[in-house]
């Protein structure tokens, strides 16, 4: 089982590995599941009631120069119905696949390191790994980026979640009933027309 690593406290649901770590055990599936207080914090960040359970569980695998992250997330959340208001429960199941490819480190890192020699193997590292190219009509999305060598699965798990919501949530068994407009009051000024031609002969 692959070792998680120190949790980024600026993200409200956080799993990092190392993917060297990873690729060690290609085809081995992880799971990531997000505890009560991260839960929590995960339906403040998407504007809903609650999060009752979260998993994520990934596979990730090399192929050529990226990284590839495929599974599944899973969550019973509680929204609130658009048409009544109220709260109800639902499942949100979300597939996943994603690549990645290393980012090159960045030049600041290189020089800060000190002589030539340094910085001559910081271009080095950085033509091993060139920036993804352009996508083009018709590709794939641009591949997100491995920085310092890990892949958060807990933010994956949470990117996920939020792309699985029901932006106009309806509660099952409650129908959208269009308002019919009122008819509209008849004017004194019609009324008083009315009354004229009526008593004319």
């Amino acid at each position: 089982m692959a070792k998680t690593l120190e949790r980024n406290p600026d993200l409200p649901f956080s799993r990092p590995f190392l993917v060297e770590e990873l690729l060690r055990r290609p085809g081995e599936a992880l799971t990531v599941t997000a505890e009560p207080q991260e839960r929590d914090a995960l339906a403040a960040l998407d504007g809903i009631p609650g999060i009752a359970a979260l998993e994520g569980s990934f596979k990730v695998s090399k192929v050529g120069r990226y990284v590839h992250v495929d599974g599944r997330v899973r969550a019973r959340v509680t929204q609130t119905c658009v048409v009544s208001l109220e709260p109800f429960e639902s499942d949100v199941e979300e597939p996943v696949e994603v690549r990645f490819v290393a980012a090159p480190p960045a030049p600041s890192q290189a020089r800060v390191k000190g002589g030539p020699k340094t910085r001559r193997r910081g271009a080095q590292e950085a033509d091993a790994f060139p920036p993804p190219p352009p996508v083009e009509e018709g590709e794939e999305d641009a591949p997100d980026l491995i920085v310092d060598g890990r892949i958060d699965l807990g933010a994956l798990a949470a990117e996920f979640l939020a792309l699985g919501l029901d932006p106009y949530p309806r509660k099952p068994g409650v129908e959208f009933a269009p308002v019919e407009p009122e008819p509209e009051a008849e004017s004194p000024f019609a009324a008083l027309e009315s009354l004229r031609k009526a008593d004319e002969p």
